[in-house]
């Protein structure tokens, strides 16, 4: 997301100026239309750079494991009667990650010197999230800081959880297609070239399919250089424009679409959106804030448009389920529930009962990806390399054929 600064005419005629969050300057272009704006003028904020003695070499993240750790002592910490102050000062002196430690030192000091916990925290966004500050800063406004801690803990608990789920379907068949790829170039590269040979002594004709893979073998012997780096070049310009807003937009949605995987990473986008829009909304920060921050930390990017566009109509007085269900990308289950929540106003409750309904989806979703995968995998093993060998072995046979005794 990007901050635009913007001149426009409004519909008395009158000249503002203002800024907007968009993902784009076409995006930001169409929201302001939306506000009923003439745009005369638009241009990329340029941010400014601060600078912090204290904070070198923090700028990096750590792991979600070492934040979910942090924020349970500190609710802990905080609920037996420990000061802010005390509790940063206890976490600093024994966490083990060193960039942490060094944070947590420059949080102490700032807060030490009268800052809030929220705005000290807020100097290190690459470390803790919108989501996290925000909440912070929720539960300072509300004075249910430990509450809002004990939330955040499960909440990270929660994602940490489903992060390692998504992680453990995704490995196993990346790991077997990749050896997959190397078991059948050895045997291009290094059985095929052995079986003609024997076959270049024989001078009989040898079956169509025999003679396509060892064509195939001698142009992969030839061009194996030239394929290894063509492929690193197509790795390097995917990863280049997966970089981009254009990319990045694309290939999310190719995720949402794909035929065995695109359910599962729907069905983690709607528990991840449920759960962190109930937290922000059960802490009290106000609807618009948290489907900013929501949007924000979708992880894909398809789905934080859909949400920008969802903080837009209701901005605009709509309720949140109707352009939900508009997007397409949300299910009847939940849009209709959502509203149900509106209407009854436990909406928090609804997106709660939402978050764990979906959670239950995913573990039976890896269990069952893990359990079709394998077969597959076999499956493509057996027809490529069996069919590898059914090839070699045909001349043999056609030549046992032949032989008449």
């Amino acid at each position: 997301m990007s901050d635009f600064i913007y001149t426009a005419k409004n519909k008395d005629g009158q000249t503002v100026n203002g800024e907007v969050q968009a993902l784009d300057q076409p995006h930001a272009l169409e929201m302001l239309r939306g506000k009923e704006l003439l745009v005369l003028k638009i241009e990329k904020k340029k941010e400014k750079k601060t600078f912090f003695p204290s904070s070198k070499n923090t700028s990096g993240k750590v792991p979600l494991e070492e934040l979910v750790i942090f924020s349970r002592q500190m609710a802990t910490m905080t609920g037996a009667g420990i000061t802010i102050i005390e509790s940063l000062d206890t976490l600093a002196a024994q966490v083990d990650n060193p960039r942490m430690k060094r944070v947590l030192k420059d949080v102490y000091s700032a807060v030490n010197t009268g800052a809030s916990l929220s705005e000290a925290m807020g100097k290190y966004s690459a470390m803790f999230s919108s989501y996290f500050i925000n909440m912070i800063k929720a539960g300072e406004s509300s004075g249910m800081l430990e509450e809002v801690l004990d939330r955040v803990a499960m909440h990270l608990e929660k994602t940490s959880a489903l992060q390692k789920k998504l992680g453990s379907a995704m490995i196993y068949p990346a790991v077997v297609s990749a050896m997959a790829v190397v078991i059948t170039l050895v045997m291009i590269i290094k059985v095929i070239p052995v079986f003609e040979d024997m076959f270049s002594g024989l001078g009989a004709d040898l079956p169509k399919p025999t003679q396509f893979l060892i064509a195939l073998s001698n142009w992969t012997r030839s061009n194996f250089v030239t394929l290894m780096v063509l492929i690193a070049l197509a790795v390097v310009a995917l990863k280049a424009y997966m970089r981009t807003e254009n990319g990045k937009y694309a290939i999310d949605g190719i995720k949402l679409r794909l035929p065995v995987f695109g359910t599962l990473f729907s069905k983690v986008a709607i528990s991840k959106f449920t759960r962190t829009l109930g937290t922000l909304v059960k802490s009290g920060v106000p609807i618009l804030g948290a489907l900013d921050i929501v949007a924000k930390t979708s992880g894909n990017l398809v789905v934080e448009k859909t949400v920008y566009q969802v903080k837009e109509s209701v901005r605009g007085g709509e309720s949140i389920a109707l352009p939900m269900e508009k997007s397409g990308i949300f299910p009847p289950l939940v849009t209709r529930m959502i509203a149900v929540g509106e209407k009854s106003g436990e909406l928090e409750m609804m997106l709660e009962k939402i978050a764990d309904f979906y959670d239950e989806q995913v573990d039976s979703t890896v269990d069952g990806l893990t359990s079709l995968i394998e077969p597959l995998v076999i499956a493509f093993l057996g027809i490529v390399i069996g069919g590898i060998v059914i090839c070699m072995f045909l001349p043999i046979f056609k030549m046992s054929s032949s032989v008449s005794f």
